[in-house]
């Protein structure tokens, strides 16, 4: 696992180990508990896409896409894993929709499905927050999508190759209770196709986040709500609503 983290006043970027608990920086060990966890990539962008898994698509009684659906959330949107989500003054309806993340390793245009492979620095939780009462008044996703705070992820990234992509399981839960039960298997468009597409229209960046749409399940939070979003072979993302 990589992870992003704050340490005696500096950001560094170190190797997680995760059921030992540990950091390692420049050979140096430090404890989970001594550092403070950031967003594990920089991104100068955030392209997500909608509607990307079978039984979201159902539920929403929607035609299944025949191109990936994107839209973007600005990098002002990140926060860290344990940072406080702020419910917009502007809203009165904000949900939670937990994702697969995938970061991207090197600069990223006109890539073949085929090779995509070669330009992912790996796979992280992701959690794309959503004004829904905006979305639905305005038509388009832009404002919706953009507070600030509207884009957790984390907690680390686990390695391209590290784990089966193709069949992980994918949970979000509220206050402990799961909301959302799926898995990557059920993607409409996979990883590689997401990255064909995504760079034929626009160059990624290394660290740029691709959040590759949500499973069924969608629903409000509230102030003072523990969201965590939890991806079999990553970790979990933990952030709470600011009360």
């Amino acid at each position: 696992m990589l992870a992003r983290f704050r340490y005696g006043g500096k950001v560094l970027s170190g190797t997680v180990d995760v059921k030992g608990g540990r950091v390692i920086f420049d050979g140096v060990e430090m404890g989970l508990k001594e550092i403070e966890l950031l967003a594990p990539s920089e991104p100068s962008k955030i392209v997500c896409i909608g509607l990307n898994y079978r039984e979201h698509a159902r539920e929403l009684n929607k035609k299944v896409p025949d191109e990936p659906i994107i839209f973007l959330k600005p990098p002002t949107a990140v926060i860290s894993p344990g940072e406080s989500i702020i419910y917009p003054r502007q809203s009165k309806r904000m949900d939670y929709e937990g994702e697969l993340g995938v970061v991207i390793s090197r600069r990223c245009k006109e890539v073949s499905a085929k090779d995509a492979d070669q330009y992912i620095l790996g796979y992280t939780c992701f959690n794309d927050i959503t004004a829904r009462d905006l979305q639905h008044k305005d038509g388009q996703w832009t404002r919706a999508k953009s507070f600030d705070t509207f884009a957790p992820f984390g907690p680390w990234i686990a390695e391209a190759g590290s784990m089966d992509l193709g069949n992980a399981s994918i949970l979000t839960r509220v206050n402990g209770e799961v909301k959302q039960k799926s898995n990557t298997s059920d993607l409409i468009f996979n990883v590689p196709k997401l990255i064909e597409f995504i760079s034929g229209v626009m160059t990624l960046l290394p660290g740029d986040v691709i959040a590759t749409g949500t499973p069924p399940g969608v629903g409000p939070v509230q102030k003072g709500d523990v969201i965590e979003v939890e991806i079999a072979g990553i970790g979990v993302l933990r952030n709470h609503v600011a009360p």
